[in-house]
């Protein structure tokens, strides 16, 4: 029996996605974060727990790009087609905020506030915009064979929304987790103080894509209410439950890591029910894998390059955090 390119390369495309919600997710939060911290010490702070490693976390955006264009243009085209518009404004988002993360250090005190907004405003875009994406993606896009039949503004759905919505909450949960780890004192004491409201939130944000996903997305509730997925999804409300009491448990006694290791397992456990619910399609409601897959010759060339950067890329990313672990204070860091 050969190895099923196509499937294995959907497994790299969503490890690639995945890493970078995990760890852009809490970058992007941070920036979200900032218009509920005024001191400017503090904001310094913030940003100088991600600044050593943003720009690292952002490669796995462009290995999930990069392997869907290599191993699946149909998809690539279609989604890029389909989703223009939010995806040239997440870039943007994104580009605005690297860029502030390197002027607001060097700029005057008067200009500081300018560079300040460019970060809340490209961490906030790029949140919703993913989200916007995300929820457009679930909804289906509208096809004619092979060919891309809708319009441009497609979509702009209020389920898309939702979902935007809900991306940049738990990207903003995620970002005080993780500021509540990396951070001490009255920072942390505040982030501690916004992670509740927002697990709550987090909550009520998964109750409600979680209705209305079925209603949108005739295969997802089909494989959700028939057998055996019932069986595979009655657990996942539970444990959904059981992470946020766990979350907030942990905030009321004050600990330090397990609240970011509680948050990161609420968006592994949404991550992974939203794709064993879409498997094996890469563009609902009816495109799989195999259909989109490039030709096995330029699979299996692209696949050779993927098996020996996708190591070094994990190697590198773990150095680095191993390097800036602990506790970020005040007036030490980037500059």
């Amino acid at each position: 029996m050969g190895i099923d390119l196509a499937v294995l390369w959907a497994i790299i495309i969503l490890f690639g996605v995945l890493m970078y919600v995990i760890l852009d997710g809490f970058d992007l939060g941070v920036g979200i974060l900032f218009p509920f911290v005024g001191n400017r010490e503090d904001r310094d702070v913030m940003v100088n727990t991600v600044a050593p490693v943003w720009d690292g976390n952002e490669t796995w955006l462009v290995l999930g790009g990069a392997g869907l264009m290599a191993a699946f243009p149909l998809a690539y085209a279609v989604l890029l087609h389909a989703f223009y518009i939010p995806l040239l404004a997440m870039l943007l988002g994104l580009i605005f905020r690297g860029v502030a993360f390197e002027f607001r250090f060097k700029a005057t005190p008067g200009h500081r506030r300018y560079w300040d907004i460019a970060f809340t405003g490209g961490s906030l875009v790029a949140a919703l915009c993913q989200g916007i994406v995300l929820g457009a993606f679930v909804e289906g896009i509208a096809m004619d064979g092979h060919r891309y039949i809708g319009g441009i503004f497609d979509w702009a759905t209020p389920f898309s929304l939702l979902s935007g919505v809900g991306v940049v909450v738990g990207y903003a949960l995620l970002g005080s987790t993780w500021l509540v780890l990396k951070t001490e004192g009255a920072l942390q004491r505040r982030m501690m103080r916004l992670a509740r409201p927002l697990t709550w939130l987090m909550l009520a944000c998964i109750a409600l894509v979680s209705v209305f996903t079925p209603l949108v997305q005739g295969h997802i509730a089909q494989h959700w209410f028939s057998w055996p997925g019932m069986l595979w999804l009655a657990p996942v409300p539970v444990l959904v439950v059981l992470l946020a009491a766990g979350l907030l448990r942990a905030l009321g006694r004050r600990a330090e890591a397990a609240p970011f290791a509680l948050a990161l397992c609420l968006v592994l456990l949404g991550y992974g029910g939203l794709g064993a619910a879409i498997w094996p399609y890469i563009i609902l409601p009816g495109i799989t894998i195999w259909d989109a897959a490039a030709p096995l010759q330029s699979q299996g060339f692209a696949l050779v390059g993927a098996l020996l950067i996708v190591p070094v890329i994990l190697m590198y990313t773990a150095w680095s955090y191993f390097v800036f672990r602990g506790k970020v204070k005040r007036g030490e860091g980037y500059h």
